[in-house]
């Protein structure tokens, strides 16, 4: 069965919308490890719009889990994960004036700029993951810059419906197998949730998946752990 990385970046925007103490994203990423989270995710966004640098050095020192610090390719990032020791940093794209990531890493074209922080992590014993689409030639570089994993954005799938999905879903299942191949690991994620999560985790190469917005939607109704739970068996 895939496991679950919980993303707590949402319990944070509620918490950010009125520059408050609550809720807090700590307190949530414990519930998650409660409700059975095999994970947490959170990502440091270069204006600190929702996770802080003070929730990042709490997490890490919190959790019971593991830490995947999502971030962008930049040389403060990349000093700032050396410092704080995730198990591993997923590479996303960010883009100021965005309401959340959209689309995936362009590795083609910053080749040169990812393999450099990759090495950088790799030094620091960090394990690197490039959140990109299910594109071949995407997934061909990433290998090449050395990436451990890659994490394939599913919010076409997420958000295609009938014919469509169906083919964005054997786009995800041929990029797994080919990542597969090539000695990569396999995480997924973007707009999954409780109706659209099946499929994906039915796939097998298919190691982890990475879910936020719909948990912490459906925690706002039953709480932290129940949301997990529930999301947890829609996976199995």
């Amino acid at each position: 069965m895939a496991r679950l990385g919980v993303n707590i970046d949402h319990v944070a925007t509620v918490r950010e919308a009125r520059k408050a103490k609550q809720p807090d994203p700590i307190a949530a990423a414990v519930l998650a490890e409660l409700g059975g989270a095999d994970g947490i995710v959170v990502h440091l966004r270069e204006d600190r719009r929702h996770i802080h640098d003070r929730d990042l050095k709490i997490l890490r020192e919190t959790i019971q889990t593991k830490l995947d610090l999502e971030m962008a390719a930049t040389d403060e990032m990349v000093r700032i994960a050396l410092e704080v020791k995730p198990e591993m940093v997923t590479f996303v794209p960010e883009r100021r004036q965005e309401l959340t990531t959209e689309g995936g890493l362009n590795v083609v074209s910053n080749r040169d700029e990812l393999q450099k922080a990759i090495d950088l992590l790799h030094d620091g014993g960090i394990e690197v993951s490039l959140f990109i689409d299910p594109d071949p030639a995407q997934i061909k570089e990433a290998h090449k810059v050395s990436a451990d994993l890659i994490e394939i954005h599913t919010g076409p799938y997420a958000n295609s419906r009938g014919k469509d999905r169906r083919t964005e879903l054997n786009q995800i299942l041929e990029a797994a197998r080919l990542a597969a191949k090539l000695g990569m690991g396999v995480n997924a994620g973007h707009g999954l949730d409780y109706q659209n999560v099946a499929a994906v985790a039915r796939i097998p190469e298919i190691e982890e998946l990475n879910i936020g917005h719909s948990i912490i939607a459906r925690a706002v109704l039953v709480g932290m752990e129940r949301a997990v739970r529930e999301m947890k068996e829609r996976i199995r």
